[in-house]
């Protein structure tokens, strides 16, 4: 169970990220003449799909986990030295608030002293691997989530949202699709949530729930009608409702979410995460996983990825012994260069009709 939360974890990410990248900050009506609606395919080159920062994060985690997985601060030393190298392979996508607090890294600042003050969704997109691996662990869960976020963003918001999520996808993890109990997690965001922004935008949620809204509803509560934007505030309540809404159907949950537009990247790479921890990898849809073409960090990667972290979280306490996975980095450069390519050719065909 186990393993195929994580490998669910990772792929739902992978999958989600890669489907909403080609829309990522289009409105609704821009990405539906552009790209159509549902059912959603694979569209960024000739049918196939990349990840973006939200997969080569939550590889970074677990990586991290794998090298350090019983102290926050040995973790976060561990993350901190990826990112650092993770710049230096020329992303082609950086959120600023993680570029300015990666630069602080390289220039001495210690972990708990690089984040800037921002309330981005860069925490919330590194977490729910952090949930499916430390469920059983509440009290180490809220640590390493703490030391992740703070590497980059030491706004509450941005923590507290990360921990939200952290908590839905241990909730996943831990029930399994038949098992997810909304009103008990929103008893937990009650009682573990203290920020102020944050409660009262779960609030909405709440409300929403129990009045039965659709996923769309729900993003026009909070004013969202023309795209989630990156800020956690709307990405987080978003991601979290959909994932309430349809926590054993992959595929519907991932539609609606990037069907909203706006940071859809990032929202299907949340909320294919949170969905894929609680179906398990054989939930996603095949064709979706197969339409993926990264290298080097490809499919199999991921999943032997899965297997080391469920060798090393086997049981609550217990701790194996398989270390980071090897990772082919010469290949990361001529593939983000690829990338950024057609993340810029599709920059330009945006401009381009129809409108």
């Amino acid at each position: 169970m186990r393993r195929d939360a994580i490998a669910g974890a990772l792929l739902g990410t992978a999958v989600g990220d890669s489907l909403g990248l080609p829309r990522e900050g289009l409105s609704p009506k821009r990405a539906q003449r552009l790209f159509g609606g549902a059912p959603l395919r694979h569209r960024l080159v000739l049918g196939r799909g990349f990840g973006s920062d939200d997969t080569e994060h939550a590889c970074m985690v677990a990586q991290a986990l794998l090298a350090f997985p019983e102290e926050p601060a040995d973790f976060a030393r561990s993350l901190g030295w990826r990112l650092r190298g993770w710049l230096l392979g020329l992303p082609a996508g950086v959120g600023w608030a993680t570029l300015r607090a990666i630069v602080k890294l390289w220039l001495g600042f210690p972990p708990g002293r690089s984040g800037v003050v921002s309330a981005g969704n860069g925490p919330a997109m590194r977490s729910p691997l952090l949930g499916v691996c430390l469920a059983q662990q509440p009290e180490r869960l809220e640590a390493f989530v703490r030391a992740s976020s703070r590497l980059t963003h030491r706004d509450a918001r941005a923590e507290q949202g990360a921990l939200a999520i952290a908590l839905a996808a241990a909730h996943g993890a831990t029930h399994g699709a038949a098992g997810v109990d909304a009103e008990a997690v929103m008893r937990e965001w009650e009682t573990r949530l203290h920020e102020p922004a944050l409660r009262e935008a779960l609030a909405t949620v709440s409300a929403c729930w129990r009045r039965g809204a659709s996923v769309p509803e729900l993003a026009a509560a909070l004013g969202l009608e023309h795209g989630v934007s990156g800020y956690v505030l709307h990405t987080v309540p978003v991601v979290l409702y959909a994932w309430l809404r349809h926590p054993s159907d992959f595929r519907r949950a991932v539609e609606e979410v990037i069907l909203l537009g706006g940071d859809t990247d990032t929202t299907g790479a949340i909320v294919g995460a949170l969905v894929g921890a609680t179906v398990g990898a054989s939930g996603i849809p095949t064709e979706w996983v197969q339409g993926i073409a990264e290298w080097p960090r490809t499919t199999g990667w991921l999943l032997q990825l899965a297997d080391r972290l469920a060798s090393r979280f086997a049981e609550a306490g217990t701790l194996a012994a398989p270390g980071p996975l090897p990772l082919f980095w010469p290949g990361l450069i001529p593939r983000n260069l690829a990338v950024l390519g057609i993340v810029l050719w599709h920059g330009f065909r945006r401009l381009l009709p129809p409108y």
